[in-house]
């Protein structure tokens, strides 16, 4: 009698997904040209799109307010193992069963989630280069050079007295303090905060907090007057990054009017 491994038990999974899906995965493959990019979350689904890639699938839907913690199906495991590149962040919990999944017929790649200006600018066309489509990325870079260049000077023309921001940002948020051309007296997280850095951010007098709508547990200096900003970090639907710097502008621009 033959004996289950885990190993073997998730290719038994994987392949019952498979037969599950029919030829609907094939009609889909073929509408879509290019390398089969399967990504975690919207997230890395962005940075994919921006390189060029035109054939993405999302595991995590968009309605899980903590994508980290998401347990992937029977089906996403399907869409990995038949994936060209399956894109992933280390942070994620449930990595490594995606990445086991994908087995040797599709190439695991980390992503560097950091929407910071230049960092993102590399990233982009690393991935341009990996899927083949360098031309598409270089393309991508320009236009996201122009875009930001033109929220960051509609955030500046709404500076109160023409004066920059006083922010505490939220770790993963930095970007955005940055895209606003803010003054940062501090930060706070991922961890949560203690009392004694709210004490000592709220004692800095910031004006606004710029807030990780990712992982709010609320409002993060409740003693103070400073107004919270909620920053986004992942892509709507549509998987487009440069659409998250135009949301987080407009909050930011709005809150500063």
């Amino acid at each position: 009698m033959a004996v289950l491994t885990p190993r073997s038990g998730l290719a038994a999974l994987i392949a019952s997904a498979l037969l599950l899906a029919g030829c609907g995965s094939k009609a889909d493959t073929a509408a879509a040209p290019g390398p089969k990019v399967v990504a975690t979350t919207t997230w890395e689904a962005g940075f994919a799109k921006a390189a060029g890639a035109t054939n993405v699938t999302v595991i995590v839907p968009r309605s899980v307010a903590h994508a980290p913690d998401y347990d992937p199906k029977p089906s996403d495991l399907a869409a990995v193992a038949d994936a060209d590149f399956v894109l992933f962040a280390p942070f994620e919990g449930f990595a490594k069963k995606i990445t086991d999944a994908a087995g040797s017929g599709a190439k695991t790649v980390e992503v560097v989630l950091d929407n910071s200006r230049d960092k993102v600018k590399a990233e982009v066309t690393r991935l341009g280069e990996l899927f083949g489509t360098k031309e598409s990325a270089a393309k991508w870079v320009t236009a996201f050079d122009a875009e930001y260049a033109k929220l960051a000077d509609e955030v500046k023309a709404a500076w109160p007295g023409g004066q920059p921001p006083k922010v505490v940002a939220q770790a993963f948020v930095g970007y955005a303090a940055d895209l606003a051309g803010a003054q940062v007296l501090g930060f706070y997280g991922p961890e949560p905060i203690t009392a004694a850095q709210v004490a000592d951010l709220s004692g800095k007098a910031p004006q606004f907090v710029f807030e990780n709508t990712h992982m709010s547990t609320g409002t993060v200096l409740s003693d103070s007057p400073a107004e919270q900003v909620m920053i986004v970090n992942y892509p709507a639907d549509d998987l487009d990054l440069l659409g998250v710097y135009r949301a987080n502008a407009k909050a930011i621009t709005d809150a500063l009017r």
